[in-house]
C-alpha cells in the first residue's frame, strides 16, 4: 500500500486546505516524521487531525494484519513441505538430529516473527507498558502516581479545569467524525475529575482526594489477601471504596471501549454502573486505539509512567502546542518558600520521633539526610535570622546551590529513588498530620540549643511563631492544608537535572516565610528528547505556530532531531480575503507617531492619541471592539489618564465599556455581560435612531497574556475589531529571562545576524500578539478588522512573524486617513449582516415591544 492517500473519510465535504492538511499529516505519520502543523482556528484543525490520523491508523492496522496473514500462510507452507516425505530425498544424507533441529528452529522463528508483527507498533496511539499489561495491581499503580502529583492544589486546579474542557471539545470532534463507531477511545483524567465517590470528592484538594483513594485501595488489597493482624482504620478515608469492584470495573471498561465518551459522560456511566471511572479508564488503555489526555501527562515522565502510558513506537499528537516550550519548562520547574520548608522539617521530625522504634535503621538514616537537606535550604533563605534577612535575587547554578546549601555530599538520586519513591513518605506525612491535627504534632518542635544543632535554631523559633499565629491568618491555613514535603520532593527532583540545563533562583524579600527558592529549567529539550526518540512520529499542531524557529531551534535541534526528520505544514484561512482587514497604524488622527517604546508610551500625547484612535474606531465599527494593552500596569495607567482627561467618558458615550476583571472567577460574568449587551444593541441598531439608542454596542479592555487573550472566542459580533496597543515585549530586566537569554546565546547558533537571546524576546512578543489577534476570526463566515497600533509592526522582520494568512493581507499606513477609510468599508458589510439579523421573528418581536406596538 502506498504511503499516501487522496481520499479521507470526513463528516462533510472538506475544504481544500483540510484535504491538504490530512494528506501532509498522513505522510508525516507514515514516514515517522516530527511535524509542525499550523492551521488557523476556524478551519476545522481538530477534525482534520482526527480524520487524517485515524485514516493512517486504519491503514496501518490493515497492513499489519495482511503481513501477519502472509507470514502465517508462508509458515504453514514451509512446515508442510518439510514434513512431505518426497522432500526428504535430497537431504537423506543429513543425520536425523540435524533435520529435527532445523525444523524446530524454523518453527520458533515463525512464532517469533508473528509475535513481533503483533507487538511492534501496536495498533493504538498510546498504551500501557508490557510490564503492566499482564498485571496491574492497584496498590502498585498508586505508589507510582504519588510521585507524579506534586504540584500545588491551586496550580493543578487551574490546569485541570482548562484541560478538562479542551479534552471534552476534542472528544466531541471524534464523536462527529466518521470514525466514531469504529474507534476504541479512552479519555484520561485525574482523580479530581473522575472520582464519583461523594465522600472523597468532598475533601476538595487533589492531594487529599489522592491520599484517601489510595488508602481505600490499600484496604481493598488487604481485605482480598486476608492478612492477619491488619486493623481496619476508622473514618471514610480508611474504608473500602464501593465503586472499585473488579467485575464492575471490567464491565465499565468494555462499555468505554465500545463507545466514545468524554469525561462528563464517563462520570454518568460510572454512576450508572456503580464503578470508578478513574480506574476503569486505566484498565481501558491496553486495548484502546486512541488515548486522549492532557499533554502534561505525556511530557512529564513520572506522570506518564504512573498513568501506564508508554511511547515506544507510538504516535503522539500535541494539539494547541503554541506554548509547548513554556509548558515543558513550567512542568519541570519547582518552587519552595520558607514556610513550606519549616513545616516539612517539623512534620518529618515528629513523624520520626513517634515511629522511631518501628522504623528500620536505614529508613532513619534517609530521614536524617532529608532533614539535613531541608535545613540547608532554610539556611540559603536566611534561616539564621528570625525575621530579617538580606533582600534581593540570587541566581545560582545547580552545583553552586548544592555547595551553598552544604548538601553537595548528599546523593539526591539515592534519596529520591530509594526512600521518597519506595516509602511514599510525602503521602504518609500528609496522613500523619491529618490524624494528629490539633494535638500540636504538626506545629511544634523542641528548641535545640546544642552546638551541633545551632544551624536550625532560627527555623525552630520561626516554627514557634507560626504556632502562635496559626489561626489568625489565611496564609497559615493555606500552609497547613498543603503538603510541604511533596513540594520538597518535587524541588529535589528538579535539582537532579544537569548543571547546565537549569538554574536555581533565590528570592529574599525580608522574612523567612516570604523568601523562596525556585528551580528554573533552561533547556526544555532535555525532557522532550525521550518523547522524540521513542515515538514513531510526533505531531506538534496549533492554530498559530509562528514563529516556528522557536520550536525547531529550542526543542527539536537541541534534542538531536535533524532537519531531514522535520516536516512543516501551514495553510491559509477558509475565509474570503475581503473578510479580514489587518492594518498597521504608524500614526494617529492628529499625526502623532505611534511609538509605544518604554521611553515614550507614558507621555500624555501618546495616551491622548490612543484615545482618539479608539474613539474613531468606535464610530465606524457596529459590533464589539476588543482592545489589548501590553500589560496590566500600562492598562491601569492609560485608563487612569483617560479618566482624568475625560476621554474615557467620551468613549463610554459611544460604547458600553467593560474591563478584564482582576479575578479569574469573574471572567465568565464579564464575558456574559459583554456578549448580552452586543446582542441586544445589534438587533435594534438598524431600526432605532441614535436618540433612542444611546449606547451602541461594547468596548472591552483586555491585556495581552491575560485572562482573555487565550482560550476565549470573540467570534462574529463579539469581535468585529481587535486593537493591539503597542508591542507586548517581556520584561528584559527579569533575572530569569536574562538567564534564559544568556543560555540560548551560549548554546544555540546565531541566525540572520541576531543572537538567540534577542530572537527569544521578539518571538515571545509576537507569539503573544498572534494569540490575541487570533481571538476574532473563528469560522468561514466570520469577518473582522485587526489594527496594530505601533510603527514597529511595519518592520519586515516583525511582519514576517505574523501568521501567514494575516501577513499576506496586512497593509501598512503611515497616516491615519487611509486606514480609517478602509475601516469604513467594513461597516457596509456589517450593515448588510445586521439587516439580515433584523428579519428574524425574535428580533421583530423585540422591536415591537420596544417601540410600543
Amino acid at each position: 500500500m502506498e504511503n499516501s492517500r487522496t481520499m479521507f473519510p470526513f463528516p462533510y465535504q472538506p475544504y481544500n486546505i483540510q484535504e491538504q492538511f490530512m494528506q501532509a499529516l498522513y505522510g508525516a505519520l507514515e514516514q515517522g516524521k516530527v511535524g509542525i502543523f499550523e492551521s488557523p482556528t476556524g478551519t476545522g484543525k481538530s477534525l482534520s487531525l482526527i480524520c487524517g490520523a485515524l485514516s493512517w491508523l486504519a491503514d496501518h492496522e490493515e497492513r499489519k494484519r495482511q503481513e501477519a496473514a502472509a507470514l502465517l500462510h508462508d509458515g504453514e507452507a514451509a512446515l508442510s513441505a518439510s514434513t512431505d516425505p518426497s522432500s526428504t530425498t535430497s537431504s537423506s544424507a543429513e543425520p536425523d538430529w540435524i533435520t529435527d533441529f532445523v525444523q524446530k528452529k524454523a518453527e520458533r522463528d515463525l512464532v517469533s516473527k508473528l509475535k513481533n508483527c503483533e507487538d511492534d507498533e501496536t495498533f493504538k496511539l498510546l498504551q500501557l507498558s508490557k510490564e503492566e499489561k499482564t498485571e496491574a495491581p492497584e496498590h502498585k499503580e498508586d505508589e507510582e502516581l504519588i510521585i507524579a502529583e506534586y504540584e500545588s492544589d491551586d496550580e493543578l486546579k487551574g490546569k485541570s479545569s482548562r484541560t478538562h474542557s479542551q479534552l471534552a471539545q476534542f472528544v466531541h470532534e471524534v464523536q462527529k467524525s466518521p470514525f466514531s463507531k469504529d474507534i476504541s477511545l479512552v479519555t484520561l483524567g485525574s482523580r479530581q475529575n473522575l472520582c464519583i465517590n461523594e465522600e472523597v470528592r468532598s475533601l476538595g484538594s487533589i492531594q487529599r482526594i489522592n491520599d484517601c483513594c489510595m488508602e481505600m485501595q490499600k484496604n481493598k488489597h488487604e481485605k482480598q489477601h486476608h492478612e492477619e493482624g491488619v486493623k481496619r482504620k476508622r473514618g471514610p478515608a480508611k474504608t473500602v471504596c464501593p465503586y472499585n469492584k473488579t467485575s464492575a470495573l471490567q464491565q465499565m471498561r468494555d462499555v468505554v471501549l465500545g463507545t466514545v465518551h468524554d469525561i462528563e459522560q464517563l462520570l454518568k456511566l460510572g454512576r450508572e454502573t456503580h464503578s470508578c471511572p478513574y480506574y476503569a479508564t486505566r484498565l481501558s488503555i491496553p486495548p484502546a486505539q486512541l488515548v486522549v489526555l492532557p499533554y502534561q501527562m505525556v511530557l512529564h515522565e513520572a506522570t506518564r509512567k504512573a498513568a501506564g502510558v508508554q511511547l515506544k513506537g507510538q504516535v503522539v499528537i500535541i494539539d494547541e502546542a503554541h506554548n509547548l516550550s513554556d509548558t515543558l519548562s513550567c512542568i519541570h520547574s519547582a518552587e519552595l518558600n520558607g514556610a513550606q520548608l519549616c513545616r516539612a522539617h517539623s512534620q518529618l521530625t515528629q513523624y520520626a520521633d513517634r515511629y522511631k522504634s518501628r522504623l528500620k535503621a536505614k529508613n532513619l538514616m534517609y530521614i536524617k539526610q532529608i532533614l539535613f537537606v531541608v535545613e540547608g535550604l532554610v539556611q540559603v533563605l536566611g534561616g539564621k535570622w528570625v525575621w530579617t534577612t538580606p533582600t534581593g535575587i540570587e541566581m545560582l547554578t545547580i552545583n553552586n546551590f548544592h555547595f551553598k546549601a552544604h548538601i553537595d555530599n548528599i546523593n539526591l538520586f539515592k534519596v529520591l529513588q530509594k526512600y521518597f519513591e519506595k516509602s511514599m513518605i510525602s503521602r504518609k506525612l500528609g496522613g500523619f498530620v491529618e490524624k494528629y491535627a490539633g494535638s500540636g504534632v504538626s506545629l511544634h518542635t523542641q528548641t535545640n540549643t546544642n552546638k551541633e544543632n545551632r544551624r536550625i535554631e532560627g527555623l525552630n523559633r520561626y516554627l514557634q511563631t507560626l504556632q502562635s499565629n496559626q489561626s489568625t491568618t489565611p496564609e497559615a491555613d493555606k500552609v497547613l492544608s498543603a503538603s510541604p514535603m511533596m513540594q520538597v520532593e518535587g524541588f529535589l527532583m528538579a535539582l537532579t537535572n544537569s548543571n547546565t540545563d537549569g538554574r536555581v533562583v533565590v528570592h529574599r524579600q525580608g522574612t523567612l516565610s516570604d523568601n523562596s527558592v525556585k528551580f528554573l529549567l533552561l533547556n526544555p529539550a532535555v525532557h522532550f528528547t525521550q518523547v522524540l526518540k521513542e515515538c514513531r512520529a510526533v505531531i506538534i499542531a496549533g492554530g498559530t505556530m509562528q514563529p516556528v524557529s522557536d520550536f525547531k531551534q529550542e526543542l527539536l535541534f537541541s534534542a538531536g532531531v535533524g532537519e531531514e526528520r522535520i516536516t512543516e505544514f501551514s495553510c491559509g484561512h477558509v475565509i474570503p480575503p475581503e473578510n479580514i482587514l489587518p492594518l498597521v497604524l504608524c500614526s494617529g488622527p492628529s499625526g502623532q507617531e505611534l511609538d509605544f517604546t518604554f521611553q515614550n508610551r507614558d507621555s500624555p500625547r501618546m495616551m491622548d492619541e490612543t484615545g482618539r484612535i479608539l474613539s474613531n474606531i468606535c464610530n465606524v465599527v457596529p459590533g464589539g471592539v476588543v482592545c489589548f494593552f501590553p500589560s496590566y500596569d500600562y492598562s491601569r495607567r492609560i485608563i487612569a489618564h483617560w479618566e482624568a482627561s475625560g476621554a474615557l467618558s467620551r468613549l463610554s458615550n459611544k460604547k458600553k465599556i467593560f474591563q478584564e476583571p482582576k479575578k479569574a472567577n469573574q471572567v465568565e460574568q464579564v464575558l456574559s455581560d459583554f456578549s448580552r449587551c452586543i446582542q441586544v444593541k445589534l438587533t435594534l441598531l438598524t431600526h432605532l435612531t441614535s436618540s433612542q439608542l444611546t449606547l451602541t454596542l461594547s468596548l472591552l479592555f483586555s491585556v495581552v497574556g491575560g485572562k482573555m487573550s487565550e482560550g476565549i472566542n470573540f467570534s462574529d459580533d463579539l469581535g468585529r475589531c481587535v486593537v493591539m496597543v503597542g508591542m507586548p515585549y517581556p520584561n528584559i530586566k527579569s533575572p530569569e529571562l536574562q538567564e534564559k537569554m544568556s543560555y540560548l546565546d551560549k548554546h544555540l547558533p546565531h541566525v540572520g545576524g541576531r543572537s538567540p537571546g534577542q530572537a527569544l524576546i521578539e518571538n515571545l512578543c509576537m507569539k503573544a500578539v498572534n494569540q490575541s489577534i487570533g481571538r476574532a476570526i473563528r469560522h468561514r463566515g466570520d469577518y473582522s478588522s485587526i489594527v496594530l497600533c505601533d510603527r514597529r509592526y511595519s518592520r519586515p522582520a516583525t511582519l514576517s512573524k505574523l501568521p501567514t494568512w494575516i501577513k499576506a493581507r496586512t497593509s501598512t499606513h503611515t497616516s491615519f486617513g487611509p486606514a480609517f477609510a478602509a475601516l469604513r468599508k467594513v461597516r457596509k458589510k456589517s450593515r448588510r449582516t445586521l439587516e439580515k439579523q433584523s428579519e428574524t421573528p425574535q428580533t421583530q418581536c423585540v422591536l415591537k415591544i420596544l417601540k410600543g406596538n
